[in-house]
């Protein structure tokens, strides 16, 4: 079968299995490797992408499944040499130690607050739910993401977009 879809903004196609992960076809196909292979079962949100602006688990995505839409991978966030501000915060909050769940929780999480930023901790923490890490302490995960949506909207208020 052959399936046609649009990834990080260029007409994309694939021929094969439409049974196929997702996220088999963006690493090994598209050698997308920011998207994790790391539980291949739903449960550890490492494989998060975006598809039609929302976020989604690759490894639970039949390439079939995302026929005709827009498929949105971390490396197509944001722009080469301009980081996505969850990006610059999480490393300015010193918060990816392996790297394993980084991707998947930028990915969640711009999803969740594209429209609108967080208004407590607690929305921060319900927004990474499926998404786990084994290296550091949520909290300061949780820290980094206020702090990067906070400086993103004062930049915004500075050059007037806001």
């Amino acid at each position: 079968m052959s399936v046609r879809f649009e990834l990080n903004g260029e007409p994309c196609g694939f021929a094969g299995d439409p049974l196929t992960p997702l996220v088999d076809i963006l690493r090994r196909e598209r050698f997308l490797t920011g998207t994790k292979a790391v539980c291949r079962e739903g449960f550890c949100g490492a494989c998060t992408v975006h598809v039609d602006g929302e976020a989604r688990m690759s490894c639970l995505l039949p390439i079939a499944s995302v026929a005709g839409r827009r498929v949105l991978t971390i490396e197509g966030l944001a722009p080469p040499g301009a980081p996505h501000p969850l990006q610059l915060a999480f490393e300015a909050a010193d918060v990816v130690q392996c790297g394993m769940c980084f991707p998947g929780m930028v990915m969640s999480l711009s999803a969740a607050f594209r429209d609108r930023p967080p208004e407590s901790r607690a929305e921060v923490k319900t927004a990474m739910t499926g998404n786990i890490c084994r290296c550091t302490g949520y909290e300061r995960i949780v820290d980094a993401v206020l702090a990067g949506l906070a400086a993103e909207r004062a930049s915004a208020r500075e050059s007037g977009d806001v």
